[in-house]
């Protein structure tokens, strides 16, 4: 059996796989957990009336540390159940996944998806000292993506790969704006900015939660991140593609599904992104 074989076979554990009973189909959303809510809010501010299934796999988080392969079959895994539940295009909201499974992804179902890239580009065009970071998971570092980006729009800037370790958790635990976060964040980032660095670029969609903490350790820091134009992105492939909501449709639903525990999930997500769960949300294990 091949590889994509496989991975086309693999199923999610202990996460129900239902059709969904929306009028107005879902777009879908997935990430290892609170992360891609970032995205997912961006993406409401500009598309109010689409109902929006994301996917959490919390029993699976950190994807920073794993196997390529293992984070392609998680991938696989919840764009299945996202499919199932009639999601008829899919955000993999999540920098890792992104740079495991995108193209897979893209190869093995037939509905449209938009994936998470490291903003070098925009980075590069903002940059007055020429040092670049790029903060992000091991994994999206060592990534064939982030090569490719890092090679065709870092060539005229010194781009500085900057391993995020432990960040991810600190927002997945709700300890965003404490101290041991900005002690974090000063340890990873202090040296740099102090040897030129003036640009950082959130190469895990985690991190956009810490985005007032690094502006408030580093006011000469300028943050590029990317959720805002990935959520633009997926408004605009519904629109190519014919899949917008139509006039009138509502009120926009919001469902949340995790691969674990959900309590502390839910509380941490409602704290980030309350507008989110303000209208409609219903939590499904």
């Amino acid at each position: 059996m091949s590889e994509g074989d496989h991975l086309r076979q693999y199923r999610l554990s202990g996460a129900p796989v239902l059709s969904s009973d929306a009028m107005v189909p879902p777009v879908g959303f997935f990430d290892s957990g609170v992360g891609g809510l970032s995205v997912a809010r961006a993406f409401r501010s500009y598309a109010p009336l689409e109902p929006i299934l994301y996917f959490a796999d919390t029993a699976w988080f950190p994807y920073g540390g794993r196997p390529a392969a293992e984070i392609r079959k998680r991938a696989f895994a919840a764009l299945h159940a996202l499919i199932a539940r009639g999601a008829k295009l899919v955000v993999v909201a999540c920098n890792t996944a992104s740079a495991a499974a995108l193209s897979d992804l893209r190869a093995a179902f037939p509905v449209p998806i938009v994936g998470m890239v490291p903003g070098v580009k925009p980075a590069a065009a903002h940059t007055r000292s020429g040092v670049v970071l790029v903060l992000a998971t091991p994994n999206t570092l060592d990534g064939e993506l982030f090569r490719r980006v890092r090679e065709e729009y870092g060539s005229g800037v010194h781009v500085r790969a900057v391993a995020g370790h432990g960040l991810a958790e600190l927002v997945e635990e709700g300890r965003v704006g404490t101290r041991e976060a900005r002690v974090a964040l000063e340890r990873l980032l202090g040296p740099h900015v102090a040897t030129g660095a003036d640009v950082v670029v959130l190469g895990c969609t985690h991190y956009h939660f810490l985005m007032s903490d690094i502006r408030a350790i580093f006011p000469e820091l300028t943050v590029v991140d990317t959720s805002d134009a990935v959520a633009r992105r997926a408004l605009a492939v519904l629109r190519e593609e014919g899949l917008v909501a139509p006039d009138g449709a509502g009120p926009a639903t919001f469902e949340l599904i995790a691969s674990g525990p959900r309590a502390r999930f839910e509380t941490v997500a409602r704290s980030l992104v309350p507008e989110l769960f303000a209208a409609h949300a219903e939590t499904t294990a």
